[in-house]
């Protein structure tokens, strides 16, 4: 008998079933990570209510000493100790990637051969963009969920804090407009601990809020701060936050579980306007951004000169850059109000004056001024590198996120 050919619609809806599956019953729905049974921390967990979350939620929700946990999807109090491995899950992955097609493993080509290494090589391009006026209004920060690529961006719509899938997919917003419980009167940055908190730095309300994946309230840092601006997170879940109006870099640590203050300090002071902080996975380094006073040199209606500072982990400065210093071997003066670090450890900033992205390398060694983004961009106002080798702008003149990789990464070779 003759083999009866497959409708290519048959196909497509296969494809759409097995992704549905992957992003629908296979990732923990809090820290948006894959669950991994061979990895302990990933292993998917049946909680008393039915809902299943991965191992590591599951202790990081917890109430170290009650040993129970409130369901982040339908609020039942759980008992830890109740919890069990769901077998069910385990199978049906190990059923999918039994009947998966292996095919030969795909080499990215830069220079001949190789994986491509970070961002700041070259040029990179406009892979895919979502958002727009409605969607998003006049987003401020931006932030990704550990490896799943699942997004969070604050904004000014009446849902602060919107959550979108790897796709540019809206899954959910929370955070109302308003200084009570729960409510974000005007966000300006966002980050996302390593366990999938959500944290906000909130100008308008003068404080650090941190909310569950899913935008359960779970407590407001408001010691010392009086205008918080910038935040991201470290590898062990500490807070670092910038105060614009105080001049300081702070470091906040949260016990999650409990939702309470262990510790709130200013690490670094006498900063002049502090913005942008980000923390390198790789090194554990900081960047730091502050916005400097023009000079009697300087046109009073001209770009405000900025600097940038490189601390280590224990906040000693291994590195200095200023707009002026720059400009001297570029011709350019960069005027630079975000940073990220790619997963090469090179440090990337928005040209907030151009519309630019520019890759710096590694300030230890010197900058290499490297223009990666020269188009697309109305007014970008964040930026994050992602360890999938993706650069995710957020650029509040479109009121979108717009998502940029290698053109190498365009080249497969199957070998």
């Amino acid at each position: 008998m003759a083999d009866v050919p497959v409708p290519p619609s048959s196909l497509r809806t296969e494809g759409i079933l097995l992704r549905d599956i992957h992003v629908n019953l296979l990732e923990c729905k809090v820290c948006f990570e894959k669950y991994n049974p061979r990895q302990k921390e990933r292993r998917p967990q049946n909680l008393s209510c039915g809902h299943v979350l991965c191992l590591e939620c599951v202790r990081a929700l917890s109430h170290p000493v009650l040993k129970k946990l409130e369901c982040p999807f339908c609020r039942q109090l759980c008992d830890v100790d109740s919890t069990s491995h769901c077998q069910a899950l385990t199978d049906l992955q190990d059923l999918l990637l039994s009947h998966s097609p292996r095919s030969p493993v795909p080499h990215r080509v830069r220079g001949g051969s190789g994986w491509v290494g970070g961002l700041g090589s070259g040029a990179l391009r406009l892979r895919s963009a979502f958002g727009g006026w409605g969607s998003l209004i006049n987003p401020t920060g931006v932030a990704v969920f550990g490896a799943s690529g699942t997004m969070v961006v604050v904004h000014d719509g009446d849902r602060r804090v919107v959550v979108f899938g790897p796709q540019g997919r809206r899954l959910h917003g929370f955070g109302r407009r308003g200084r009570g419980h729960g409510e974000v009167c005007h966000p300006v940055d966002v980050a996302v601990t390593p366990s999938g908190y959500v944290v906000v730095t909130d100008a308008g309300d003068g404080a650090v809020k941190v909310f569950t994946t899913r935008g359960s309230y779970v407590l407001a840092v408001r010691d010392s701060f009086q205008m918080p601006w910038g935040v991201d997170v470290d590898s062990c879940g500490h807070i670092l936050v910038t105060d614009i109006q105080a001049g300081t870099l702070s470091q906040v640590v949260v016990d999650f579980a409990r939702g309470v203050t262990l510790m709130n300090r200013a690490v670094i002071t006498d900063l002049q306007r502090p913005k942008a902080v980000a923390c390198c996975r790789v090194t554990g380094n900081i960047a730091l951004v502050e916005t400097l006073g023009l000079t009697t040199t300087q046109p009073p209606n001209g770009p405000r000169p900025t600097r940038l500072t490189i601390f280590n982990k224990d906040f000693n400065v291994l590195s200095q850059i200023d707009s002026f210093t720059l400009s001297l071997g570029a011709s350019v003066w960069p005027c630079m109000s975000a940073v990220t670090f790619d997963r090469d450890g090179d440090v990337i900033v928005i040209d907030s004056q151009r519309g630019l992205i520019w890759s710096l390398g590694k300030l230890q060694n010197g900058p290499v001024l490297t223009p990666l983004v020269s188009e697309d961009l109305v007014r970008p106002v964040g930026l994050v590198a992602t360890a999938q080798n993706t650069l995710i702008v957020l650029d509040s003149g479109d009121h979108a996120v717009k998502m940029y990789s290698v053109q190498s990464d365009a080249i497969l070779v199957q070998k």
